[in-house]
């Protein structure tokens, strides 16, 4: 695996030439304000934080988060930690042929199963895609989470996989939700045959928009063992480039390959999501990527957010 600082280089290089647009949100201030900003000059940022157990951190202030910007400092100037804001998330399920192999299909559907099993009805919101060459929006975003418990029932794998370029078309379709607190959730075996974007530029895709990616690789545990110290050694791996993908965007990547832990990890990523702090920063008038770093003045606490924006 690279360092976190040859990422940086790596995504800032790859998302020099990419015209996306920034997705900005206002979010309330825990301290009272006289003055108000237009959204346009805000940067949004989903931060999620741990301890040095890997448990959620609560009741973190504006004061306790340092955020830099190209490696200068910023004021934060809002921040919202509410745990029944509600969340939309766009679920997006792998349905080439490699998923027909072994239970992977099963194991998708059954985290599925799991995630709408943590959603409020009537509250949350949840948009359905699949993805083979093409994505395909099966059901669009809704708040009725009671009616979507089949929804993947007659999807048969077929086709080539264009994992990359679907996920970059359904977080610009993310962007537009209005819910605190998004992301993507990817169902897949990882394996990408025919995208053209590849995960660097998905990466500065999503995170331009502040999506995060959690990956739910739904794999034997014998690929699980092999993908994973193809990663750790640094060689080319499919593998690899979802855990950048992830980790780029804040989200996480995640295996699946038993019962117990399908629903297990499901369930986390619901629950990390409920529990993130949304941060606001002023925007940079620079129209160039404008990498961000985020951390907790805890010299023990992790924290997964974004990695830049596009400035301008």
């Amino acid at each position: 695996m690279v360092s976190s600082l040859s990422r940086y280089a790596v995504a800032s290089v790859v998302v020099a030439g990419l015209a996306v647009s920034s997705l900005h949100g206002q979010a309330q201030s825990d301290q009272p304000r006289s003055t108000f900003r237009s959204a346009v000059d805000l940067v949004s940022i989903q931060a999620s934080v741990r301890d040095k157990h890997g448990r959620p951190l609560p009741g973190l202030k504006a004061s306790d988060f340092e955020v830099r910007d190209n490696g200068q400092p910023r004021s934060i100037l809002s921040l919202r930690s509410d745990l029944r804001s509600p969340i939309s998330v766009a679920v997006l399920v792998d349905m080439s042929g490699s998923m027909r192999v072994g239970a992977k299909i099963a194991g998708a559907r059954l985290a599925y199963d799991s995630i709408l099993a943590q959603l409020r009805d009537g509250d949350d919101e949840i948009g359905v895609f699949t993805f083979d060459t093409r994505l395909h929006e099966r059901q669009s975003f809704t708040t009725a989470i009671g009616r979507l418990r089949n929804c993947l029932d007659d999807f048969k794998p077929f086709g080539a996989t264009s994992l990359y370029d679907a996920t970059a078309a359904t977080a610009r379709r993310l962007a537009e939700r209005s819910a605190t607190h998004k992301a993507i959730i990817i169902l897949t075996d990882g394996i990408d045959t025919s995208s053209n974007l590849s995960a660097p530029e998905v990466s500065a895709v999503a995170s331009s928009i502040d999506v995060p990616v959690y990956i739910v690789a739904t794999v034997a545990s014998t690929d699980r063992v092999s993908l994973t110290e193809t990663a750790e050694r640094g060689g080319p791996s499919q593998a690899a480039d979802l855990r950048d993908l992830a980790e780029w965007t804040g989200g996480r990547l995640l295996f699946a390959s038993t019962v117990e832990e399908t629903v297990l990890t499901a369930t986390s990523v619901v629950s990390e999501l409920r529990q993130q702090y949304v941060l606001a920063i002023e925007a940079s008038n620079t129209p160039e990527w404008r990498r961000l770093e985020v951390r907790v003045k805890r010299s023990s606490a992790s924290v997964k957010a974004r990695s830049g924006y596009f400035g301008g």
